[in-house]
């Protein structure tokens, strides 16, 4: 499969919108009720959301055949080197091409000052701590969280880049 990456623009908004929620439906069924996932999506991807998060995040965008199958959000790298991933979503059926792993790297490549990456990761979300283990991300912390009213259990783990 051919993809690239790229910086995310305002007119993918809508594609991106798309592949949060195939992702989070997929990935938090059985582990986020449905209602609680449409509560999040609708705040978190809205249109005004997204555009806050262009002028003041990192944004990629994975492409294949001229449709967005993945999309991952830095933000910005603080005075220690430290860089928060706020989300890698793929379409399910893009997932396991490796296309998680090259929007990562497009996020390292292109934050040159960054030492670390933080993720918090759901803790039930299996595939999602063995990608970010299987890329050398530690574990760091175990906290609870309050999504949209619902309780999670959320793993804070941590990429030191040189040792990526």
């Amino acid at each position: 499969m051919e993809y690239k990456t790229r910086a995310m623009e305002e007119k993918d908004i809508e594609q991106v919108q798309h592949v949060a929620k195939m992702s989070w439906n997929d990935t938090y069924e059985g582990i986020i009720p449905f209602a609680v996932q449409e509560r999040f999506l609708n705040s978190a991807y809205s249109k005004e959301m997204m555009i806050r998060r262009l002028n003041v995040s990192s944004l990629y965008v994975a492409e294949s055949q001229d449709r967005i199958v993945g999309f991952a959000n830095f933000s910005l790298v603080k005075e220690a080197g430290e860089m928060e991933l706020g989300a890698i979503y793929l379409l399910p059926e893009h997932q396991g091409n490796g296309i998680g792993s090259a929007l990562l790297n497009k996020g390292i490549t292109m934050a040159t000052s960054a030492k670390k990456v933080f993720i918090n990761v759901e803790k039930e979300n299996r595939t999602g701590v063995r990608f970010y283990e299987a890329r050398g991300f530690d574990f760091v912390s175990e906290f609870e969280d309050d999504l949209e009213g619902h309780k999670t259990l959320m793993l804070r783990m941590v990429l030191i880049i040189e040792n990526y």
